[in-house]
């Protein structure tokens, strides 16, 4: 592979990365935490 080939690869797989932290603190912002164990009394 020529190193074109290579940066194209690695901006990719980055982009990737960062798209997928983003979807991540997305989700977690919209569902609503489970409550923590403390919380629960029978």
């Amino acid at each position: 592979m020529t190193s074109e080939q290579d940066d194209r690869k690695a901006r990719l797989a980055q982009a990737l990365r960062t798209n997928l932290r983003r979807r991540k603190a997305q989700a977690r912002e919209v569902l609503p935490s489970p409550p923590a164990p403390d919380s629960l009394k029978d």
